[in-house]
């Protein structure tokens, strides 16, 4: 994976491609300034990831996609979003089980393909997690608003947010992202307690709609389950055609079966947030058992409930007639029964409040580990002496999220966040792939089965996916990839501590 040149007579590692071991990873977790303290069990792990996943996927898409792209065959493009994640989920659990160190893919891909890839996904995260976080943010605070309304409380129209007509500062999403800072400071026990807490909720209110939602099913709704293919208006510009589409020059279809995987690649959005979970090994107290219960836990639980959720909505409302913005609440309305459409709308608040929290500690994860291996300043890989958290890193992103959020609009929600993710499934997939071939002795707790067969496979279903993103999506991503680059040889790359002589200890057998 390297090559050597000389440089005044002296051999020197000189490669973009440089790997750092899985024992100098291990290793680099046990220095007393930068550790993590390890509290976290697989019942965390699951309720990060449901916490996480369960989000304005389930509450606002549902309803998009079964009216614009899949009718009630809703269900199945949850089904094949699914699958593609089950099968990065796959890879992530190896990695995550064989290398149990904060930084997700980041890390997968510095152990396994390189510095400069790594330092790329690495950046592609930050960029996910910091859209993310501030974007469903902004989408709790409407939510609240809305609950406030009801009760007749009103915030001053200056305070509301840029969605608001002659608002300016949205004062509630950067509150809350400040206090979700806080707690993520004070401790990752604290975050686990309170995540448990707000799932219970949100998976309470999703157990609600499906109960309460299979009494007012009509079976006519669901005639027909998969209606028949419909060509949509032609003429998008490049910015709103699909990346295959400008590339193939294909005409994509509404409904049908290919509808069926154009609402696939639109509803991936739902899912989003299991790979969080990776970010979070260095902190459980049995990472090669718990990391792979975890990651696969969260994500068969939130696909068995999307599935559910999906079926039961269409079956309440026919396909054409559901709202976009609010589906869930709407089709309660439609029966004649507002009162779970209050509960779902709470649902919402509580559960976005999770979202925020899990994908901020991501953020700060990935960011740490990039800092800890002197890509990023080293000042922010110190530990808070008390909470033994990545306190600096955790204020400062926290702060600027807060910021971005305050004056956010929530319809500049960009498919970046897509993107970035099937990026990192992409590059995790090829990881394991490299890692089972150069480091074939590496002590795995849990294996992907059936490689490369799986990781192929979940690259090919991870681009197909990608390619279905509109061109703009794509422009957008290359740009902030070229600021990456250039961060990179300005800064990173002669600040590396691989670089600068903090070179891995050779192979020494099994990582126990």
């Amino acid at each position: 994976m390297s090559r050597t040149t000389k440089r005044g007579g002296t051999p020197v590692t000189s490669t973009l491609f440089r790997t750092k071991s899985v024992e100098q990873s291990i290793q680099d977790t046990e220095e007393p300034e930068h550790a993590l303290k390890k509290s976290l069990s697989a019942l965390d792990l699951t309720v990060f990831g449901v916490g996480v996943i369960i989000g304005t996927g389930i509450f606002v898409l549902t309803g998009k996609v079964a009216k614009e792209n899949a009718g009630p065959a809703t269900a199945l493009a949850f089904v094949a979003a699914g699958i593609v994640c089950a099968l990065a989920a796959l890879c992530y659990a190896e990695f995550a089980s064989t290398v149990p160190v904060a930084g997700s893919a980041y890390t997968f891909a510095y152990a396994s393909i390189g510095e400069l890839p790594a330092w790329i996904i690495g950046w592609d995260l930050v960029l996910e997690f910091a859209l993310g976080t501030a974007v469903v943010a902004v989408g709790w605070s409407g939510y609240v608003r809305s609950l406030m309304d009801n009760a007749n409380w009103h915030l001053p129209n200056a305070l509301e947010g840029p969605d608001v007509a002659g608002g300016t500062f949205d004062i509630l999403a950067f509150v809350l992202v400040l206090v979700l800072t806080a707690v993520l400071v004070v401790g990752m026990k604290l975050s686990a307690n309170i995540t448990a807490v707000v799932v219970a909720i949100k998976v309470t209110v999703v157990m609600i709609v499906i109960v309460a939602g299979l009494f007012f099913i009509v079976g006519d709704n669901y005639s027909p389950f998969i209606p028949d293919a419909v060509t949509p208006e032609s003429g998008l510009g490049w910015e709103d055609a699909p990346m295959a589409q400008l590339i193939f020059g294909y005409e994509p279809t509404n409904f049908g079966v290919m509808g069926i995987f154009t609402a696939a690649s639109v509803v991936f959005f739902a899912f989003i947030g299991f790979d969080v979970v990776a970010t979070a090994a260095e902190e459980t107290k049995n990472p090669q058992r718990d990391m792979p219960r975890g990651i696969l836990g969260s994500l068969l639980i939130c696909t068995v409930l999307y599935v559910a959720v999906s079926l039961v909505v269409t079956g309440m409302q026919h396909y054409t007639k559901l709202s976009v913005s609010a589906p869930l609440a709407d089709a309660f309305k439609a029966t004649g029964h507002p009162w779970y459409a209050g509960a779902i709308s709470f649902g919402a608040a509580v559960g976005l409040t999770t979202v925020c929290l899990i994908l901020l500690l991501g953020q700060t994860r990935v960011f740490f580990a990039m800092s800890r291996d002197g890509l990023l300043p080293r000042f922010f890989s110190v530990t808070h002496p008390r909470f033994k958290t990545p306190y600096r890193p955790t204020i400062l992103l926290g702060v600027l999220i807060a910021v971005i959020a305050g004056f956010t609009s929530i319809n500049e929600l960009a498919t970046l966040v897509n993107i970035g993710t099937l990026f990192a499934f992409v590059v995790v997939a090829i990881g394991v792939m490299v890692l089972r071939r150069t480091r074939p002795e590496l002590h795995r707790a849990f294996r992907t089965p059936l490689v490369p067969l799986v990781p192929i496979l979940s690259v090919a279903a991870s681009v197909w996916l990608m390619l279905n993103l509109p061109g703009e999506t794509w422009l957008r991503f290359g740009i902030w990839m070229v600021l990456g680059f250039i961060v990179y040889f300005v800064y990173g790359r002669s600040h590396s501590r691989l670089g600068r002589g903090a070179q891995p200890t050779p192979p020494a057998g099994d990582v126990q």
